[in-house]
């Protein structure tokens, strides 16, 4: 008898790509913490990584095209599915100087990234994903340090009121939460996970997704 694969689609930004802080360049799977995740929930799990440096929730982008996470999500799901689970993490880059959102705004994105997943037209032969919101973790104050001029001070004020909004919108849309912030930090650019991060991250998610997939709450 063959045993049930879960599979989970991480919808993200470059934080789940997995730019690193120090000079740009992409971290190894196994360093990042989709790759963390992957190692510890083992061979009955397939965790695909959806990650694209730039994506924000609902957003255009004034500068790069296709980073409208609302808008490449269908795609992103038909290419998938069948799926046990949606990670969303992303709202790092809505707090962009150029989008002038406000923390409310960003976190009603997420909302509308879950509700997307929910009516989606999935095939009548597969049941809908569980979807878990991961509000990201926090910008640091030295946004120069992140070789972007979109993100400044205020992009450090608005990534600090994200979480308690994000979950409150998250049980709007009857998904569940993780506070990223709560277990990580951004390495030197302010931005970015470093090794570090990704490690207690991936941890953390897999401890978050068992709890989800396999009835431990």
């Amino acid at each position: 008898m063959e045993e049930t694969l879960r599979t989970i689609l991480c919808f993200g930004d470059s934080n789940t790509n997995g730019c690193n802080p120090e000079d740009g360049t992409r971290w190894p799977y196994n360093v990042r913490w989709t790759g963390v995740m992957q190692r510890e929930l083992g061979e009955n799990y397939l965790v695909i990584e959806e990650g694209l440096g730039g994506r924000t929730t609902a957003f255009e982008d004034p500068f790069y095209p296709g980073r409208k996470g609302i808008d490449s999500l269908p795609s992103i799901l038909e290419t998938h599915y069948p799926l046990s689970l949606v990670i969303i993490m992303l709202g790092t880059n809505d707090c962009k100087s150029c989008y002038s959102a406000t923390p409310e705004a960003i976190a009603f994105g997420m909302r509308r990234i879950a509700e997307t997943i929910n009516s989606f037209p999935y095939p009548v032969w597969i049941q809908k994903p569980r979807i878990l919101i991961v509000s990201p973790v926090h910008i640091g104050k030295e946004t120069e340090r992140s070789g972007c001029a979109v993100f400044d001070h205020s992009s450090h004020l608005k990534s600090l009121k994200l979480a308690p909004l994000a979950k409150a919108e998250a049980e709007k849309a009857g998904a569940s939460f993780f506070d990223a912030a709560s277990v990580a930090e951004p390495g030197v650019d302010s931005i970015h996970l470093g090794k570090d991060g990704h490690l207690a991250l991936g941890l953390a998610l897999a401890g978050k997704v068992r709890e989800m997939l396999e009835g431990q709450c």
